[in-house]
């Protein structure tokens, strides 16, 4: 098994030349290999009005890639609490864990996984749901909670599972919050490198350990792309830059097989925007990613690495998937000491 555990974060990205039904698909593909790899889970992100994305329920799309595999831990990363109540949040994944018990975890985030127009519209123009976050969350606990047996108020089938609750950080605010309420803390490195050893520190810094957890615990997301060689890779890697291109510039395109980046990047303050989202990201082959992320996981100190993968080629995605567990898979016996 890996030295470390891996997981996986999907978005369903819609490829070029396909819909929303075949990036559905690939995703229940990606989570069934990564099953077969020993990897720990996937998790379904929440995203609103993104025509290329197809992942906009993820409770759903939780349920179906659950319904698909046997073993393999699926959840949200995340569910944007403040577009959604509570309650609803409890009943959804109350009844997911009662179908797929024991398999299920709920990461939830304050972002609205969208624009601020389409988030005005999700919240009803309540725009100050993203403030009661803290609050929302220990409301979800309640519900869960077997204590709550006593409220007027209940989420059935929730109440009394047991469905581990995740925070969800691109920034050091939810640093703090995942260290107050003691619970373990992912962060968005893929997309948000910049504060993310801060907020690492701040968590552990500042952990109390509650009930759901004795300990700080930290996953990283972080971009990868393996092949069989460096060249390999790098060349892969031209759909992940593209589509962050794409994202900088409101000029979002399907995922694009890889070639050519666009003329875009080539842009002084668009390719430096597009590389520091890319400064937590790794690209080789089996001995260069267990050479970089090696050094990684080492100083960050992480306890699990969780990965996006941007490849366009179905098989040469399964492909990274297998060289990413290989590479780590050999990091224990080559005096990294977790």
């Amino acid at each position: 098994m890996p030295a470390i555990p891996i997981s996986v974060l999907e978005l369903a990205p819609i490829p070029q030349g396909g819909d929303a039904a075949l990036a559905i698909e690939r995703t229940v593909e990606t989570a069934q290999h990564a099953e077969t790899l020993g990897f720990r889970r996937v998790w379904l992100a929440e995203h609103h009005n993104m025509e290329f994305i197809a992942s906009s329920s993820p409770a759903l799309l939780i349920g179906h890639v659950a319904g698909k595999t046997s073993r393999i831990r699926v959840g949200s990363g995340g569910i944007m609490l403040p577009n959604h109540s509570p309650l609803v949040v409890a009943e959804q994944f109350g009844t997911l864990a009662t179908m797929y018990p024991g398999r299920i975890d709920l990461g939830l985030g304050r972002a609205p996984g969208t624009d601020q127009l389409t988030a005005r519209v999700l919240r009803r123009d309540n725009t100050d749901t993203a403030y009661h976050f803290p609050q929302d969350v220990a409301q979800l606990q309640q519900y869960f909670s077997e204590e709550n047996s006593l409220s007027s108020v209940r989420a059935f089938p929730a109440e009394g599972l047991e469905v581990p609750i995740w925070i969800l950080g691109s920034s050091t605010d939810s640093a703090y919050l995942a260290a107050k309420m003691g619970l373990p803390y992912a962060f968005a490195a893929h997309f948000a490198p910049a504060q993310f050893r801060q907020a690492i520190e701040i968590y552990r810094k500042n952990f109390t350990p509650s009930d759901a957890l004795g300990m700080p615990y930290v996953m990283a997301c972080v971009n990868v792309v393996g092949a069989d060689t460096d060249e390999e890779a790098e060349h892969l890697r031209s759909s992940l830059i593209r589509m962050f291109v794409g994202i900088i510039t409101n000029q979002r395109v399907p995922l694009a097989p890889p070639g050519p980046l666009p003329e875009a990047y080539h842009i002084p303050e668009i390719k430096a925007m597009a590389d520091k989202m890319l400064a937590c990201s790794f690209f080789g082959s089996q001995e260069t990613l267990q050479q970089n992320l090696g050094a990684f996981i080492e100083e960050t100190g992480i306890d699990e690495l969780m990965v996006a993968t941007y490849i366009f080629d179905r098989e040469k995605k399964k492909k990274s998937y297998t060289i990413l567990r290989e590479a780590i898979h050999q990091l224990s016996s080559v005096g990294f000491d977790y």
